[in-house]
């Protein structure tokens, strides 16, 4: 899996028309397979966006989702503000963390992302 590659859609309306859905403003966001940015991609975005396709794979769509949604929630309770919720999510974690280093994504251990719900 770790040869895997999602496929980059760039200059993309979509990301701005979840974004009056979502508590962020959305650049980029992982949906399965696809990859949607509403600019053209650094590699640095690539990466990031890259490591949640990992993620995807290893929980399939749906328990990412229910994951993803169910971190952000916890958050909030926990206090939180929604910005910095979000932020505080272990599969973003595990992407902001890394997504500067070239190398993560060769390196990346499977379920890598639970380290961070230590967090």
């Amino acid at each position: 899996m770790k040869n895997w590659k999602p496929w980059f859609v760039e200059n993309s309306k979509i990301p701005v028309w979840l974004s009056y859905f979502a508590p962020i403003d959305i650049g980029a966001i992982t949906l399965g397979p696809v990859v949607i940015s509403r600019y053209e991609m650094s590699e640095q975005t690539k990466r990031h966006e890259t490591i949640h396709f990992q993620q995807y794979l290893e929980l399939f769509f749906v328990g990412f989702i229910v994951l993803y949604v169910g971190f952000w929630i916890w958050n909030l309770i926990r206090g939180l503000k929604p910005n910095d919720a979000y932020y505080k999510i272990p599969f973003e974690l595990e992407a902001y963390g890394n997504d500067q280093n070239e190398n993560y994504l060769k390196e990346r251990k499977r379920y890598a992302w639970t380290y961070y719900t230590l967090y």
